[in-house]
Order: C-alpha cells, then structure tokens, then sequence
C-alpha cells in the first residue's frame, strides 16, 4: 500500500524510460558529424527537443486521458532533467527557474512549428523551421535539408510504430541519420 502512495505513477515510469530512448536518439553523433547540427549545448538541447516533440505529437494524436498523461510526464522528465543540468553547469537557483520557463516556453513554440511545417506540403516549411531553431540561420541553411529528411523520416516511423505503442511501453523508432 504504501508503494502505491509514494511510488511512482505508472506514467512517470514509462515517461523516464521513453526520455531515455530519446536521448540516446538525440545523441547520434551522425546528427553532429553527418546532419551538421552544432555540437554544443544549444545544439543538443534541440536535438533532445525535437525529438520530445515528435514523441509528445504522436501521444497527442491518441486524444485520450492516458496519452495525455504520459506525453505530460515526459515533457516534466524531459524539464527534470534540464534543470539537473543547468543545476550542474553551476546556474544559480534564482535562475534555473527563469531559465526553465524560457525553455518551456521555447518547447512548446517549436513543437507548434514542428506539427505545422511538417504537415505542409512545401518541403521548405520543414527546412526554415529547422535552419531557424537548430542552425541558428535567418532564412535558408544548406545543412536543413538533410534534417528534415531525418525528420520526416522519424514522423513515417512514428507514424508506422503508432502512438498506442508508445503508449503500451514501447520504445520509439527513430531512424538512423
């Protein structure tokens, strides 16, 4: 009884274990060397961020209460997890909060663009979404097109594997870039 007062919920679990996949997806080294994302702590911060927000995307499609949950449990794993490291690179306390909430804030508004662009048809809507988060470009970024294949790839991937999978305990399938 008293695990189940003060154990973890059943979301948070799978929650950990899918920000642990994705992690290890976001730290390629074929992302860097290959895609010619920055390595660099920006630049891994996107990586982890995008590919949050295509797991986050696929539980959101479910539309039910245990979707939800769990895409909420991995978005407060995900914060967890930044705010442990900001708390190590010796960012005070007065300002992990602040940080925090610009990088929610951050999450959210690139997960928008991210289910927008690559719902459009135009392929360039993708790449300007990913030359301007990840590459840090004004307009076009010679290194987005191969992302956006990457990308578009793991959304046909996702897609494939189905939210419920995911919802189920199962590890999301992304490609290799």
């Amino acid at each position: 009884m008293l695990n189940r007062l003060f154990g973890k919920k059943p979301e948070k679990a799978r929650a950990e274990a899918l920000y642990r996949h994705l992690v290890t997806a976001a730290r390629s080294p074929d992302l860097y060397a290959r895609l010619g994302v920055p390595d660099t702590v920006e630049g891994r911060f996107e990586m982890i961020i995008l590919h949050c927000a295509l797991v986050v995307l696929q539980l959101q499609a479910l539309e039910s209460d245990d979707a939800r949950k769990l895409s909420q449990a991995l978005f407060d794993t995900m914060f967890d997890d930044f705010d442990a490291a900001m708390r190590e690179m010796g960012v005070g306390d007065s300002g992990v909060g602040k940080k925090i909430r610009f990088m929610a804030e951050g999450f959210y508004g690139r997960a928008e663009a991210l289910r927008l662009a690559a719902g459009d048809e135009d392929p360039a809507q993708l790449q300007t979404v990913l030359a301007r988060n990840v590459y840090n470009a004004d307009g076009e970024d010679a290194r987005a097109p191969a992302l956006a294949l990457y990308v578009n790839s793991a959304i046909d991937r996702l897609d494939a594997q189905g939210g419920a999978a995911l919802l189920d305990g199962g590890r999301p399938d992304f490609p290799t870039p």
